[in-house]
């Protein structure tokens, strides 16, 4: 009986033994499975499903082969605010915050509309629909940044859309074509390139142009044979070769020379930089003698139009002074911060890297670094989220008091120079003391307003680069004051004020 006991109790030892047995191999053949499973994915992060084209301008064809990238992009037409603006569904004017703006932009369309902005979805329909563009003449050029018109300007210059490299020669040809036309008329050839779409389905190669027109796209950043980064919008390829010629650098080629840690930040700065993109001349970053924005400052003041006048952009609603208007000078801003210095990217903060599975990509829901600070700032700051927050909003609360103080200086400068102005009768200047005067005026206006809306366009409210932010707006407060007490020096003296 014993015997038998031992038998039955061995017996069932050795079941035991082999069903554990049993499991460690199955979990290990599971573990090595994923391993193996986790490093094919990451050899190879995407399957091309359908073959685009730098034409394929419609994202959703991408899609098909970058489903992450994809679904992430479109993200950006969700809310995502943060303490200063940004990502409504439907944007605040920007004069509610700064009621000063309005008259400040007197006598130019942003004075009829300037709202918040919002994500890269709305890019093209938000410029569409402004009252700036509906109810003013506005140049083809605006379309250089809001869409993704590089086929439609290789197209206009004569080139093979559906070439799998294009030229900056044949961009250029077409892109001086296009600022020429009123912003409707190139709209529509924006419509007509469309976007050259593979035929799901069909034979590997077999393409079809939808007509449309659509935001920046895949294409405006990425080759499609390849996925490297690229640059292709031709202000920034003319305005980076100028900037690096002015610091020693010859003849250089942004796609051949740019490491891809810079390319990383160059392909957004196609577009979040300060340009001129008037109806005059083609647009054209001015960014030749350096892009601080003093050095911005004398680029304009040593170019002249084709009849031989100085540049501005338009003449003041009420004091006809003739200024300058900032766009949105991101990059500028930013090279002077200690992120550009410690070789950050805007990517790094913007777009930084995320893991989805075992394939690691660079977030695609592109927003504020607020917003994600664990994915973004916790990567180089040991510090927790709440209190890198904190850090950010009380850097953008300093800078947006300084705004309103300048906003301030502009509105008293404003008010004192409409009292000169009534002091003279029927707006007729009495000596040529007093026109000496007023052209002083005028240029203490130009310096100041230029200064305080570089800093009021640029979207980090001061945060890329907050020392020179405040330096800036300390500049134009300086400035305005000066302007007011001369203007109130006029008005005192009978408007012969001091010539010093």
């Amino acid at each position: 009986m014993n015997l038998e006991n031992s038998f039955v109790n061995s017996r069932k030892g050795l079941i035991g033994i082999a069903i554990a047995v049993s499991v460690v191999v199955f979990l290990l053949t599971m573990l090595l499975v994923s391993i193996f499973r986790h490093k094919t994915e990451a050899k190879n992060p995407y399957l091309r499903l359908v073959e685009v084209k730098q034409a394929t301008t419609d994202s959703a064809y991408w899609g098909n082969n970058w489903p992450i990238h994809f679904e992430q992009y479109k993200k950006t037409a969700n809310a995502s605010r943060t303490n200063f603006g940004g990502g409504d569904a439907d944007p605040a004017q920007k004069s509610q915050m700064f009621p000063f703006l309005t008259r400040m932009f007197s006598g130019y369309a942003f004075s009829l509309d300037f709202k918040d902005r919002r994500g890269h979805a709305y890019m093209l329909s938000d410029q569409e629909k402004t009252r700036r563009v509906t109810e003013r003449p506005q140049s083809g050029a605006c379309l250089h940044c809001h869409a993704s018109i590089i086929p439609t300007l290789v197209r206009m210059g004569g080139g093979e859309v559906a070439a799998d490299q294009y030229f900056e020669n044949i961009i250029w040809s077409g892109f001086e074509k296009i600022v020429k036309l009123p912003y409707h008329e190139a709209h529509k050839e924006l419509e007509k390139t469309g976007s050259l779409n593979p035929q799901v389905g069909a034979a590997v190669g077999e393409f079809l142009v939808q007509e449309g027109a659509h935001p920046v796209s895949c294409t405006d950043c990425h080759n499609a044979k390849t996925m490297r980064l690229q640059v292709n919008r031709p202000g920034f390829v003319a305005g980076i070769r100028a900037l690096k010629a002015s610091e020693g650098v010859a003849n250089f080629d942004v796609n051949r020379d740019a490491s891809r840690a810079e390319m990383r930040t160059y392909v957004c700065a196609q577009c979040h930089v300060e340009y001129y993109c008037g109806p005059k001349v083609t647009l054209f970053f001015p960014w030749g003698n350096g892009v601080k924005v003093e050095e911005i400052e004398s680029y304009y003041e040593q170019y002249k139009f084709t009849d031989g006048h100085r540049f501005f952009d338009w003449q003041h609603g009420e004091t006809s002074a003739e200024l300058l208007k900032a766009q949105h000078p991101e990059f500028e801003l930013w090279r002077q911060g200690i992120h550009a210095q410690s070789g950050v990217a805007c990517a790094d903060c913007h777009m930084p890297y995320t893991k989805e599975g075992a394939i690691k990509v660079s977030d695609h829901y592109v927003r504020s670094p607020l917003l994600m600070a664990n994915q973004s700032c916790q990567q180089c700051h040991a510090w927790n989220e709440k209190e890198l927050q904190d850090r950010v909003a009380a850097i953008q609360k300093r800078n947006f008091d300084l705004l309103l103080r300048a906003g301030n200086a502009l509105t008293e400068f404003l008010d004192s120079y409409k009292q000169l102005k009534k002091s003279f009768s029927a707006d007729k200047v009495e000596s040529s003391q007093d026109q000496v005067n007023l052209n002083k005026i005028a240029e203490l206006h130009r310096k100041a307003q230029w200064r305080l809306d570089f800093v009021a366009a640029e979207n980090s409210m001061g945060f890329h680069a907050p020392q020179e932010a405040a330096r800036i707006l300390a500049e134009s407060i300086d400035y305005f004051r000066q302007a007011q007490l001369m203007s109130v020096e006029m008005l005192n003296m009978g408007h012969r004020g001091s010539s010093d």
